[in-house]
């Protein structure tokens, strides 16, 4: 996909309904009040090639920081989030309203817009004992944690 498609898949999740119920479709999953989406998964991860693996986590670093110059182009900086303290109180039990919960389980940072009614946070995930990486989007109109 290019940063383009990604850009027209962020606009159409923003202005898209939510759904009634929990659904999966292609990458992602919507549920009432929210849509995700996987821009760019780790397909890679488990291949043996430690170069095509690097390779994979470059294009996916590329891929998060054009998207994040090109939407704060459009909607001025976001503002960037740790999810340290979320990730804390799920692990003592609080129960993170979805789409949160999956987000704050896998990046530790996020890059936020309110735009309208609605949150649009870009999510990046990098293991940090080996190449894996995953881009995520969020469109929500519940508050972050």
């Amino acid at each position: 996909m290019t940063t383009a498609h990604h850009l027209r898949l962020i606009e159409a999740m923003r202005t898209l309904g939510f759904p009634t119920e929990r659904i999966r479709s292609g990458s992602g999953v919507s549920g009432p009040g929210y849509h995700t989406v996987s821009l760019h998964a780790d397909v890679d991860h488990w291949d043996d090639d430690e170069v095509r693996r690097l390779v994979h986590r470059a294009q996916c670093l590329a891929e998060h920081d054009a998207l994040l110059t090109l939407l704060a182009g459009r909607w001025g900086d976001p503002q960037t989030i740790s999810l340290w303290s979320a990730q804390e109180r799920m692990i003592a039990g609080e129960e993170i309203p979805e789409a949160w919960g999956e987000t704050v389980a896998g990046c530790e940072y996020l890059q936020l817009w309110k735009i309208e009614d609605r949150w649009i946070a870009i999510g990046l995930y990098l293991e940090e004992e080996g190449p894996g990486c995953e881009l995520n989007v969020v469109v929500t109109e519940t508050d972050p944690p």
